[in-house]
C-alpha cells in the first residue's frame, strides 16, 4: 500500500513538472501554450482518476500540494506557493506584524516550549520566560501538538484574552497566566548606539515596510543627540526582504535621483529602474557597511549600491549572492504565488547573483558561478568590482571558525538549558557592559554538560573511519596501522579536553544566551559585539580618515589605464 501511495505521488510530481516548460527553447509561443494546456488536462484527469479509483482514500489537498512544491523546487528556492492559510506568514515577512503574544516557540522532548519572548510584548509582560513548557491554552490540552498548531492557538485578534498554563523548570506546580494578545511588531533595528565616542552603530536585521523608517529614526537620533561623525551600518545575517526598503535606505545617504538598481526579466514591459526619491539625510559622513555570507537580497542591494557609488566601505566577508527579485501573483481560493520574475542590477551594472539555477548539475543541484567566469565592472570613481558572486568587501576579515562542539551545544539545547537554570538563580546581572561569565560559572557548565550526558559527533572522526575503510579496501591498512592508531588517539572525542580547548568560544556563546534572558535580542547583540573583529576593523577604518579616503579612491594603475 505504501509503495502504491509513493508511486501515485511520484506520478503526480512528474506530470506537474511538465508545467515548468515556460518557454521551451525552439518552440513558438503558440506551441508552448498548447503544451501547457495539454499537460494541465493530463494532470487534472490524473488527480480525478487517482481520487476515484485508488484503493485507499486520498488526501487530495496534501497530494496536490506535494506536487506543486516538487514542481517549484526545480526552479529556485524563492519561488513558492502560499495557500490562504499561510498568508499570515507572508504578512509577517513583509510587515513584521502579527496578532499574538510575541515569542519564539519550539518543539522538544514531546512538548512545546517558550524559547524567546520579545521585549515589551504580551509574553514578556506576563512573565513568560525562556524554558517554560506550554501545557494548556484556553482549556485546550497541548499534549502531542506540533509547534505549528500551538502557534495557531497563540495567535489571534489583538485585545483578545488568553489563559495559559505553563510548567516552569525546577518548579513542582504549573503556573496559570492571563495574557492579552496585541499587534506584535518586531523591530528591524535591533539596536543602535555609539562606539568610540563619535562613531554611530546601527544593526538592521531585515527589510520590512517599516525598516527604512526605523533606520531613519535611529540615524537622526545618533546625528542630532549624539553628534556622531561617522557610521557603522551592520547588515550581517540580514536575509533581505522588501526591495523598496533598500532603495529608501540608500536614498538617505546619496543625492536624490540617483539610480540604485534596475530589474530585468522575461516581460520587458515590467523592467524597472529604481531611483532615490527623497532628499538625503547625509551625503558626506563616512560609512562602513558590515556584511557576511548571511547578507542577502535587499541587504546586498544596500551594500552593493553604496559600494558602486563609492559612498561607503564594506567590511566583513563576501555576501550571499542573491540577485533575484520576487513578486506575488494572486491565485484561486485566496492563495498566492511568490515567483522570481527578474534579476536586479546595481549602479555599476553588475548582477551579484551567485548561483545559476537555469543550469543544473547532473545530480540536479544548482552550481555556483566560478570566479573565473565573473566580469569586472567599475564603481562611480573607477574602482574595480565583480559580478556573479555576491558583494565582496573592501576589507575582508576572516570569519572565525566555529568548532563542531559549539553546533551541538546549541542544537541539543545544552547551552539553552544551562542559561535557563543560571538565570533562575540570578535575578539580575547588572549592566550588559559589566557582565562576565566567571571561571566558576564555566566550571559549573562543564559539570552541567557532563551530567546531561552530552555527546557530539566529530566530523574528523567520521572522515577517519571512512579513510580506514578505503585504505582497507585498497590494501594499505596493515602498513599504515600505526599512523591510524596515532590519529585515532588524537581524534577520539574527549569532552573535558574539548570544553577546555574551546573555552573562550563557548564562554561567548553562554554569555550571549544568558544576557538575552535579561535584555532580550538587543542585549544578545550588544554582548556579541564585545569581541567582534569585523566591527573592530570597521572602527579602525573610520578612525583613520586617510585610509577611508584612499580606499574609495581610484587606484593609480586604474587612472593610468583610463588615461590611455
Amino acid at each position: 500500500m505504501d509503495k502504491l501511495i509513493q508511486r501515485s505521488k511520484i506520478l503526480i510530481r512528474i506530470f506537474l513538472l511538465f508545467l515548468i516548460l515556460l518557454p521551451v527553447e525552439g518552440k513558438s509561443q503558440a506551441d508552448n501554450r498548447f503544451e501547457v494546456s495539454k499537460n494541465l488536462d493530463v494532470f487534472n484527469a490524473l488527480v480525478k482518476e487517482v481520487d476515484m479509483f485508488y484503493v485507499d482514500s486520498v488526501d487530495v489537498e496534501k497530494t496536490v500540494r506535494t506536487g506543486i512544491d516538487a514542481m517549484l523546487s526545480t526552479l529556485d528556492p524563492y519561488t513558492e506557493y502560499i495557500p490562504e492559510q499561510e498568508m499570515g506568514d507572508l504578512k509577517f515577512i513583509t510587515t513584521g506584524e502579527y496578532g499574538g503574544i510575541g515569542s519564539f516557540i519550539r518543539e522538544r522532548d514531546g512538548g512545546v516550549y517558550i524559547i524567546e519572548p520579545f521585549e515589551g510584548m504580551p509574553a514578556a509582560l506576563a512573565g513568560l520566560k525562556a524554558g517554560d513548557k506550554l501545557l494548556v491554552i484556553d482549556g485546550t490540552d497541548l499534549t502531542g501538538m506540533t509547534s505549528d498548531k500551538v502557534s495557531e492557538l497563540l495567535k489571534g485578534k489583538p485585545n483578545t484574552k488568553m489563559t495559559l498554563k505553563i510548567q516552569r523548570p525546577n518548579e513542582k506546580k504549573p503556573r496559570t497566566l492571563e495574557l492579552i494578545r496585541k499587534q506584535v511588531l518586531v523591530d528591524q533595528v535591533t539596536y543602535y548606539g555609539v562606539r568610540n565616542d563619535s562613531i554611530g552603530y546601527i544593526y538592521l536585521k531585515g527589510f520590512t515596510d517599516k525598516s527604512a523608517q526605523e533606520v531613519k529614526a535611529a540615524f537622526e537620533d545618533l546625528k542630532k543627540n549624539h553628534h556622531i561623525k561617522s557610521l557603522v551600518f551592520d547588515l550581517r545575517n540580514n536575509g533581505g526582504g522588501l526591495l523598496d526598503g533598500a532603495v529608501q535606505i540608500v536614498g538617505m545617504f546619496v543625492p536624490k535621483g540617483e539610480v540604485v538598481l534596475s530589474t530585468k526579466g522575461k516581460i520587458k514591459q515590467w523592467d524597472r529602474t529604481y531611483r532615490t526619491a527623497t532628499e538625503p539625510l547625509d551625503t558626506v559622513m563616512p560609512i562602513a557597511v558590515l556584511i557576511n555570507g548571511g547578507s542577502a537580497s535587499a541587504a546586498e542591494i544596500v551594500s552593493g549600491a553604496l559600494q558602486d557609488m563609492d559612498r561607503a566601505v564594506l567590511v566583513g566577508q563576501r555576501s550571499f549572492g542573491k540577485g533575484l527579485v520576487q513578486s506575488t501573483r494572486e491565485l484561486p481560493y485566496n492563495g498566492n504565488l511568490k515567483v522570481t520574475m527578474s534579476k536586479y542590477y546595481i549602479p555599476s551594472g553588475r548582477c551579484i547573483q551567485a548561483i545559476d539555477y537555469s543550469h543544473k548539475n547532473p545530480d540536479g543541484s544548482a552550481a555556483r558561478i566560478p570566479d573565473s567566469l565573473t566580469t569586472v565592472f567599475n564603481t562611480s570613481k573607477g574602482r574595480l568590482v565583480r559580478d556573479g558572486g555576491g558583494v565582496r568587501p573592501d576589507f575582508e576579515v576572516e570569519e572565525p571558525k566555529v568548532p563542531t562542539i559549539m553546533y551541538y551545544l546549541v542544537s541539543d539545547m545544552v547551552a539553552f538549558d544551562f542559561a535557563t537554570e543560571w538565570a533562575q538563580r540570578h535575578p539580575s546581572i547588572g549592566t550588559i557592559e559589566s557582565f562576565r561569565l566567571s571561571d566558576a560559572d564555566y566550571e559549573e557548565f562543564k559539570k552541567f554538560a557532563k551530567d546531561k550526558n552530552f555527546t557530539y559527533d566529530r566530523q574528523s572522526e567520521k572522515l577517519l573511519k571512512n579513510l580506514k575503510e578505503v585504505a582497507g579496501f585498497e590494501g594499505y591498512l596493515d602498513e599504515s596501522s600505526d599512523e591510524f592508531k596515532a590519529l585515532e588517539a588524537k581524534l577520539t572525542p574527549n569532552l573535558d579536553r574539548d570544553l577546555d580547548r574551546f573555552k573562550d568560544q563557548i564562554t561567548e556563546l553562554l554569555s550571549a544566551e544568558i544576557v538575552k534572558r535579561y535584555f532580550y535580542q538587543k542585549g544578545e547583540l550588544i554582548q556579541s559585539l564585545k569581541k567582534d573583529k569585523v566591527l573592530d576593523k570597521a572602527l579602525e577604518v573610520l578612525g583613520n580618515p586617510s585610509l577611508y579616503q584612499t580606499t574609495l579612491s581610484v587606484p593609480t594603475a586604474a587612472l593610468s589605464a583610463i588615461g590611455k
